[in-house]
């Protein structure tokens, strides 16, 4: 077909040069030529319904000629509710762009040619319709190469991370073998096996062992060897060799050795994540202290050492009475030494204990957090936030177990924190009247606007022809104010159910891609869009997510976009899933947002310092930050004064 002359052109030419034929040959010759054309042409009525189709119309609708008769343009044309007809009545002649779907269900993009025509007092529409299916086609090769590319520079960049992560591992596993030899004790790692998964030179030395032997339960010269250095070989090989895979426990324990010398043992489960795989011991020389209970007495001198010289509160609990204060506790409550340790009854100094247990440890220690309110010798009271320790075996007063416990004073600490709670509930009082403020002047202002947006429609209808031109656009100009206004009353009512907690969500399952495809399609119906450009990693994406309040977020961010972005510049769109949550991205060309302008991005009323003249509340992106936070996600938003910005909004991917 000729490239200035459609179809539909070249039918009437031709109809045109045959004008001597008689009126009967002249519609059977039209009607042969209109069939002939490879573009769709069809006749509407008043009502949108077909008064006349071309085999090409059949052909591209996959109806036969009757059925399309039968049927309305709704029943073909995908958005035919959204697009303004008053509008395009409007004109004479009109070329746009929708969706239809054929009788096999199949839906594609045309471009249509509309004239409304007038004849003996009817008014009809005749259409010219051309698949458009190919920009689509174009569109997903692009959407490959796009998807392509960002996954080799992805490869890339997964490769060049591996390769820091694994220079950064052998950093650290050199940091740590340095560690272990730079140390004074003897270290030494075994599995559940028996086996020596670790241990440093230390070790070696202190056992003397010789570098040709193998360390292993399975080596015969290597218990063999131990068995000659040590007096008792079996308690040996129970704390070392035949360690219980329940061993959850820290012990302490002493060996002799045949040459005199002793060796005190401290060993503590060997965690890999949350899995035990085996005992870590340290190990050092005690050869002064003969007997184990000298041992336990150089301990406990060293606990009376740290604890008199300390400012944290610490004291021996056993039952009801104290066996150990330090002078931190004399200082805070008023009493002697002698007064706490000599028939005090406990329950004169402790009014209350709340506690939260943070740690569990079987057979050794339960750690637990604690805040103890204290009644001193004056009268006043204190609080102490403390670290309670049950020390079952490990020091005990006339074999009886005890608590050790060690707290500072967080008194002006509650204090603050009763007042923080009081003036966090004025700010909830305050925050719900605002709220209710605001909505009841929105609601006040609305019925004046109303008012104001009828009497500019009916000022419209009563223009005189004479002075139209010159009234017509200020009354225009009317109209784009009150919708304004109007938009940001919705603004502010929303702000305000969002700030009282009034807005509920409702989490459904919804298919992303279509769901996006679909609000594009929408917002480019307007001529003055910018375009759009959707971009998914699948093309199947399902989330569970409050649609309504899904589709408030990107359209704010896609109107924000278009809105700050040059005119002949289009945005992106772009949706994807990691690691549970699906990520929406908006990024534009526009003119950015300062550094210090995306500190208070966020805060109502807010807008950036270099909007200039451009219309906004800004609420939209206060509004928007509630709505993710509603969906248990987050936003974030990079941007360069000049280059653009992206937005990015990550949502859970399930409830």
């Amino acid at each position: 077909m000729a490239k200035d002359m459609n179809s539909g052109d070249y039918a009437l030419a031709s109809y045109n040069s045959q004008r001597a034929l008689q009126p009967e040959s002249e519609f059977k010759f039209a009607h042969l030529l209109i069939n002939q054309a490879v573009d769709a042409a069809f006749c509407l009525g008043a009502n949108a319904e077909f008064l006349y189709v071309n085999d090409a119309t059949c052909r591209m609708m996959e109806y036969s000629r009757e059925e399309l008769l039968s049927l309305t343009l709704r029943d073909v044309d995908v958005d035919f509710s959204i697009h303004n007809w008053s509008e395009l009545k409007s004109q004479n002649s009109i070329t746009f762009k929708s969706r239809y779907r054929t009788k096999g269900g199949r839906i594609f993009l045309v471009e249509i040619s509309l004239t409304y025509v007038e004849h003996e007092g009817k008014k009809f529409s005749c259409a010219f319709a051309y698949d458009k299916s190919e920009e689509v086609v174009e569109l997903s090769m692009q959407k490959w190469a796009d998807e392509l590319s960002g996954t080799k520079e992805n490869l890339q960049q997964e490769v060049s991370k591996l390769k820091t992560k694994e220079a950064e591992l052998e950093t650290s596993l050199s940091l740590l073998h340095s560690t272990l030899e730079s140390t004074a004790i003897g270290i030494v790692a075994v599995n559940f096996e028996g086996d020596i998964l670790s241990l440093n030179q230390r070790f070696m030395d202190m056992w003397q062992i010789p570098e040709s032997l193998m360390l292993s339960k399975k080596c015969p010269q290597c218990r063999a060897f131990f068995e000659s250095q040590l007096k008792d070989p079996e308690a040996f090989f129970r704390l070392i060799w035949e360690v219980s895979s329940q061993s959850d426990f820290e012990s302490y324990d002493i060996l002799e050795l045949n040459d005199g010398r002793f060796f005190a043992h401290y060993s503590k489960p060997h965690w890999l994540g949350d899995k035990i795989i085996g005992r870590v011991w340290s190990i050092w020389d005690i050869t002064e202290t003969k007997e184990s209970e000298e041992a336990l007495q150089l301990n406990l001198t060293r606990f009376r050492t740290l604890a008199e010289t300390t400012d944290a509160n610490t004291f021996l609990i056993q039952g009801t009475r104290l066996c150990y204060v330090n002078p931190a506790v004399e200082k805070l409550t008023g009493y002697t030494k002698q007064e706490l340790l000599n028939g005090f009854d406990l329950r004169r100094l402790i009014k209350s204990r709340k506690s939260r247990q943070v740690r569990n440890q079987n057979q050794a220690a339960n750690f637990e957090y604690q805040e103890i309110n204290l009644l001193t010798k004056s009268g006043s009271e204190r609080w102490l936030g403390c670290a309670v320790t049950k020390l079952e075996g490990v020091l005990d007063f006339n074999k009886k177990p005890v608590e050790l416990v060690t707290g500072i004073d967080i008194t002006d600490y509650k204090y603050a924190e009763s007042d923080l709670n009081q003036a966090l509930e004025q700010a909830k009082q305050l925050s719900e009247l605002r709220s209710h403020f605001l909505s009841t002047v929105c609601h006040q202002f609305r019925t004046p606007l109303n008012i104001v947006s009828f009497s500019n429609s009916l000022l419209k209808e009563q223009v005189d022809k004479r002075t139209g031109k010159k009234i017509e656009p200020l009354l225009d100009h009317i109209q784009k104010a009150i919708e304004q206004i109007s938009q940001m009353l919705d603004d502010i009512l929303f702000f305000a159910k969002a700030e009282a907690a009034k807005i509920n969500i409702e989490l459904k399952e919804l298919e992303l891609v279509e769901f996006c495809n679909d609000l594009v399609a929408r917002m480019q119906m307007s001529s003055s869009r910018k375009p759009i450009n959707f971009i998914s990693e699948s093309n199947s994406l399902i989330a569970c997510v409050d649609k309504r309040l899904l589709e408030q977020i990107l359209q704010n961010l896609l109107d924000n976009a278009i809105k700050y972005s040059p005119s002949n510049v289009g945005v992106d769109l772009r949706v994807s899933n990691k690691n549970g949550k699906v990520i929406f991205q908006v990024k534009d060309q526009g003119i950015g947002i300062s550094v210090v302008d995306q500190e208070r991005l966020f805060e109502p009323f807010y807008r950036g310092s270099n909007v200039d003249s451009i219309p906004g509340t800004g609420l939209g992106l206060s509004i928007l930050k509630t709505l993710v936070d509603l969906h248990g996600g987050q936003v974030a938003v990079e941007s360069e004064i000049g280059v653009g910005t992206t937005f990015t909004v990550m949502l859970p991917s399930t409830n």
